[in-house]
């Protein structure tokens, strides 16, 4: 199994991730729409043609991880999987139609507008994926983790190697750390909990660079 990490840059950096296998390829996350270019260069760079791609695997169905999920099933023909939870924000474009809202949130809903960050084209799921979820079906050895905190519909993705796709309730902008954009903290929290029972290695968020489990401080 190879990662191949994927970083693209529109006002902050998002990240998806290539996971490489004897099975094909498999996406995890695929940034924002306004950096589609950018996001095919790397998947070419990767040896990801179409018809390589099995599965789009996202995370949480917030703008910056679901920006390119319809053009690259279309382009590729890979399937969407991600949990149901998350459907609402896809299928009617607005990410904060399940939130509970608040200042922070409003505050973000206006940068969207004023930027057109938000764009994308809707989408309905092909797969709809559950907590212990075995993704050897497929062709990947990993499992689903339900995450919710951030969503309500938030999922990791672990291997059988250890490594840890865990969108955004990990972040590493400046240092490994929970995520402070939470809609739902005592779920955030629950899912913290989950995680820190689990044999992990390597994390991958969806902002920053991956880092060791160790180097977490709380």
């Amino acid at each position: 199994m190879e990662i191949v990490p994927i970083t693209t840059n529109y006002f902050f950096e998002v990240n998806s991730y290539l996971i490489k296998t004897d099975k094909g390829c498999y996406l995890i996350d695929t940034g924002m729409k306004k950096k589609r270019r950018q996001l095919e260069n790397e998947l070419e760079k990767a040896a990801c043609k179409p018809g390589d791609l099995k599965l789009i695997i996202i995370t949480h169905g917030h703008f910056d991880h679901v920006g390119n999920v319809a053009y690259l099933r279309d382009r590729y023909g890979a399937k969407v999987a991600m949990h149901r939870e998350d459907t609402r924000m896809i299928e009617s474009g607005d990410m904060f139609i399940d939130t509970k809202g608040g200042i922070l949130t409003g505050i973000i809903g206006v940068l969207m507008k004023l930027f057109s960050l938000g764009e994308f084209e809707r989408f309905t799921p092909d797969i709809y994926l559950e907590d212990n979820q075995d993704l050897s079906e497929y062709g990947l050895p990993a499992i689903i983790i339900h995450t919710p905190g951030h969503s309500k519909g938030s999922i990791s993705i672990l291997t059988e190697e250890g490594d840890l796709f865990c969108g955004d309730i990990y972040d590493n902008a400046k240092k490994p750390e929970k995520n402070s954009l939470v809609d739902d903290r005592v779920a955030f929290e629950n899912s913290v909990k989950k995680l820190r029972k689990l044999n992990l290695l390597m994390i991958y968020p969806g902002h920053g660079n991956p880092f060791n489990m160790e180097e977490l401080s709380d």
